[in-house]
């Protein structure tokens, strides 16, 4: 792929950064605003928790065709669009007046979620070159990190203050506003090669290998979400915090992510399974201990911190991970995870919702830690068929 123009080699990553952190903050965002929102439209907290999963299963199911179909596209006219749709479907929720229609608006920008991140990844990919794979995903996702510092927390924050529609509101003018951005500063961009047509690219669900990467991914993703997904409802019905302490919480753990994502986009170019293991372990624990300290100001900081770091990183490092295994079409291996991800996004969330059903919000963490521990099984034997197998070392 080239650029017309001055070609300066990190301008469109910088542009595809920034526009990131308002398609990952729309998908993310709901997770500060659960409780707000499940009080207004007269749902409760497992069933408001569903939005999560109509989200993730729908860039899931959509994301891998689509991506392959519209990667042919002009680049700067695609993420162009995309952003403006982004733009529309955060007004829609910001004046839903009901459940369903909160849900057909978390539905549209869900279609195009895979579509964007997929082929910034890859557009960043190509401009770094294969070798820094973790760098480039890293420099994208830096606008994923910035998502969690900034518009995770800060949306909470505008929710306990002003309504959590307000939240949408803002968030569809940052949509608009990045749109306008990257029409007027993203060089034009062309494909170095020929379109391949979509069933070959369709391919790839036929390796063992990548479809295993994938797999682990889900597992690592579901174990997140199903403490992730009610994080803000631990610590307000647990911890007794109230929401806008909650919001500042959120940007604690968001701020720590961004060490997370630096080390993330570092170790995945040296050991991508072993990088997958070493921070899900971490991550596992911090998750698991939360509910049992939320009230003790020193460990619950060290639980915050623990999760925050291991989760940034992970999300680079999987989907580094996918594209490396898949380094023949890294664009469709990045789709794939992002469907691997938003099946465990999904999956979690629904896990979660039930542990709270039948358990209590108390033990989502305890849940949690049991999926990330098989996940690490998962990641452990991966390792060892794709060695015994002789597979090339980037693919591991």
């Amino acid at each position: 792929m080239t650029t017309e123009g001055d070609g300066k080699r990190f301008l469109p990553i910088i542009l595809l950064s920034a526009a990131g952190f308002t398609v990952l903050t729309t998908e993310f965002i709901i997770v500060g605003l659960l409780p707000a929102v499940a009080m207004d439209l007269h749902v409760s907290i497992p069933q408001a928790g569903l939005l999560v999963t109509l989200f993730a299963f729908t860039v899931a199911v959509v994301g891998p065709p689509l991506t392959a179909h519209l990667a042919q596209f002009e680049r700067k006219r695609l993420f162009v669009g995309i952003m403006l749709l982004f733009a529309l479907s955060n007004v829609l929720a910001a004046t839903a007046p009901n459940f369903g229609v909160m849900a057909f608006a978390r539905f549209i920008p869900a279609l195009a979620l895979p579509v964007f991140w997929s082929l910034a990844s890859d557009t960043a990919v190509k401009i770094m070159g294969h070798e820094k794979a973790g760098k480039a995903v890293s420099m994208v996702g830096f606008g994923v990190v910035l998502a969690t510092i900034f518009g995770i927390p800060i949306g909470t924050l505008i929710s306990h203050a002003y309504g959590w529609r307000t939240a949408f509101g803002v968030i569809a003018v940052l949509a608009l506003v990045k749109s306008l951005s990257l029409l007027l500063f993203l060089p034009r961009m062309t494909l170095e090669q020929e379109p391949v047509p979509v069933v070959r690219q369709m391919g790839i669900l036929r390796n063992p290998t990548i479809m295993g990467h994938v797999l682990l991914s889900l597992l690592i993703f579901a174990g997140m979400f199903t403490a992730y997904t009610y994080l803000a409802d631990t610590l307000e019905r647990i911890g007794g915090f109230d929401g806008g302490i909650v919001g500042w919480i959120l940007l604690g753990f968001g701020g720590v992510g961004l060490i997370g994502n630096w080390l993330g986009g570092r170790m995945v170019d040296w050991s991508p399974l072993g990088a997958t293991i070493l921070f899900a372990a971490p991550m596992a624990l911090g998750i698991v201990i939360l509910a049992p300290v939320v009230k003790m100001y020193g460990p619950l900081v060290v639980a915050l911190t623990l999760w925050g770091i291991a989760q940034s990183a992970l999300f680079t490092i999987c989907h580094a991970r996918v594209m490396k295994a898949a380094w023949a079409t890294p664009a469709i291996g990045a789709s794939l995870n992002i469907s691997g991800c938003n099946i465990g996004i999904g999956l979690g969330a629904i896990i979660g919702g039930r542990v709270i059903d039948h358990f209590g919000l108390s033990d989502v963490g305890l849940a949690s830690g049991m999926v990330i521990a098989l996940a690490i099984t998962m990641g452990a034997l991966l390792a060892f068929t794709t060695r015994r197998g002789q597979v090339a070392p980037s693919s591991l």
